[in-house]
C-alpha cells in the first residue's frame, strides 16, 4: 500500500469511528470468503457495516474518537462491525457468531464505553431502536383507544335497549 493510499484509508477510518454508536471487533480467520459476504449482507440490511483493515492503520485512525478502547482488541486478523443503533452490529455479530464457531467476538466500544464479549451479548438481547419505537407508539395509542370503546360503549347500549324496545313494538 503507498503512503497516500495508506492516509487515505486512515482518514475514513477515522471519520467512521467519529460518527459510530457502537463498534464490535471480531476475529475471523478460518471463516470463507461466502461466509464473509454473507457477514456483510447480514451487517448491510441491519444499518450497520463491516470493516477489515491492517490493525496498525486502524490504530492510527481510533485516535481521537470515542471508541479508542478498541485499539487493544486489534490483533491479528479482526474485523470491525460499526453501527448508528447501537444494537444492530451486536446483534448481527452475535447472530453470526452462533452460526459460525470461526467468528468470535473480542469486545467493543459503545460510546466511550469498553464492552467485552458478554457486553456485546448484552447488546444484542436488547430490542433494537425500531422495535422499541413501536412499543412506545403502541403503549401511546392504547389508552385512547379503550377511552374510545368507553365513550362508545354507553351509546351501544342505549341503542341496542331503543332496539330492543322498537323489536318488541313491532311483534306487539
Amino acid at each position: 500500500m503507498e503512503r497516500a493510499a495508506k492516509k487515505e484509508a486512515v482518514q475514513a477510518l477515522n471519520e467512521v469511528f467519529k460518527t459510530t454508536g457502537v463498534a464490535v471487533v471480531a476475529h475471523y480467520s478460518g471463516l470463507t470468503v461466502a461466509q464473509m459476504q454473507t457477514l456483510r449482507k447480514q451487517m448491510k440490511q441491519a444499518g450497520a457495516s463491516v470493516k477489515v483493515s491492517k490493525n496498525r492503520l486502524a490504530k492510527i485512525a481510533l485516535e481521537g474518537t470515542d471508541v479508542v478502547s478498541i485499539g487493544s482488541l486489534l490483533q491479528g486478523p479482526t474485523v470491525i462491525a460499526t453501527s448508528d443503533d447501537p444494537v444492530a452490529a451486536p446483534k448481527v455479530a452475535a447472530e453470526f457468531a452462533k452460526a459460525n464457531e470461526k467468528f468470535v467476538i473480542l469486545g467493543g466500544a459503545m460510546g466511550t464505553t469498553a464492552l467485552n464479549p458478554d457486553g456485546v451479548k448484552a447488546l444484542a438481547s436488547l430490542p433494537s431502536l425500531d422495535e422499541l419505537r413501536g412499543k412506545l407508539v403502541g403503549l401511546i395509542q392504547a389508552p385512547a383507544t379503550k377511552l374510545a370503546q368507553l365513550a362508545n360503549a354507553p351509546a351501544a347500549k342505549v341503542a341496542r335497549v331503543v332496539q330492543a324496545y322498537a323489536s318488541k313494538d313491532e311483534a306487539a
